[in-house]
């Protein structure tokens, strides 16, 4: 599978005063480090068009920022609703770090047994931790992705689980 090289990172959710800000939605560990990025990228098919953040702060949970282009209401509204990527070579992963999208697909194993019990088909995020979905043979299962749960990811050969009675069966 070759690597794409932009990841999303948040969604364009409204926008913010007059001339062209942008209200995000962050899908990144923090805000901060959304507004962190110099550059995103609007996908239109199968191109990612790049524009240069000017101007990026955090209010809230929620970042603003205007764009080199986006300079109107109206622009910034034909915005509203729209994923934003990075490139992947702007983050700066520390050891152990990975991209929640590249979990996906990976086999979810039992870390005393080695038990395969599936491929985690998705991560959902409903406020204290992630939630990761399991495809079984017995239909879709969830694990709660906190370390009572999760013994180790290793991003070449799984998730490696300790689960509870019952949780993926």
């Amino acid at each position: 599978m070759t690597e794409n090289p932009y990841i999303e990172c948040g969604k364009v959710i409204n926008t913010h005063g007059c001339f062209g800000g942008l209200k995000l939605e962050s899908w990144c560990n923090t805000p901060k480090e959304l507004t962190a990025l110099r550059r995103l990228y609007l996908k239109k098919g199968a191109d990612y068009i790049e524009y240069k953040v000017t101007k990026a702060s955090v209010f809230k949970q929620f970042v603003i920022l205007t764009l080199d282009t986006v300079d109107t209401m109206d622009l910034a509204l034909a915005m509203k609703g729209q994923t934003v990527y990075a490139r992947r070579k702007d983050f700066h992963l520390g050891k152990g770090e990975y991209f929640l999208a590249d979990l996906i697909g990976l086999s979810v194993i039992d870390a005393d047994t080695q038990k395969v019990y599936g491929t985690l088909s998705e991560t959902i995020n409903r406020g204290a931790s992630d939630i990761y979905v399991v495809e079984t043979p017995n239909g879709e299962r969830m694990i709660p992705a906190v370390a009572e749960f999760i013994d180790h990811v290793d991003i070449e050969k799984g998730i490696f689980v300790r689960p509870i009675e019952g949780m993926l069966d």
